[in-house]
């Protein structure tokens, strides 16, 4: 088992920045793949970026490339997602999610656990 708990969203303007981070707890978080998926007000939870359990291969959906970087530190038990540039379309509750497959996966299907979420809201 694995506890995940989110954390630094919050209400910002256009162009702004805000890191996430989610903090795991229970088994052994390094031989775990990390993913951010988000999910806006009428609409399904999205993929956002993924991290393999080195660090070694990053992945991200295409509205974010440039603007989010996803990172971890296995000795803190932590990954991140740096969000730069901020824009409306980026309001929604965003989830961290732990996968232990062999491949890195990039859906919410290929997860087992997941955070509560953390809200982030983007004013124009």
């Amino acid at each position: 088992q694995v506890r995940l708990v989110e954390s630094g969203g919050g209400s910002v303007q256009a162009g702004d920045t805000l890191r996430l981070s989610c903090a795991a707890s229970g088994r052994t978080f390094s031989i775990y793949h990390m993913g951010w998926f988000r999910q806006a007000p009428g609409k399904e939870r999205e993929f956002v970026a993924a991290i393999s359990w080195r660090g070694a291969i990053i992945r991200y959906v295409d509205s974010v490339k440039g603007r989010f970087t996803i990172s971890r530190d296995n000795a803190k038990n932590t990954v991140y997602l740096q969000m730069n540039s901020l824009e409306p379309e980026d309001t929604a509750v965003y989830y961290c999610a732990a996968a232990s497959a062999v491949v890195l996966p990039i859906t919410r299907t290929g997860y087992e656990y997941w955070g509560q979420g953390t809200q982030v809201t983007v004013s124009s």
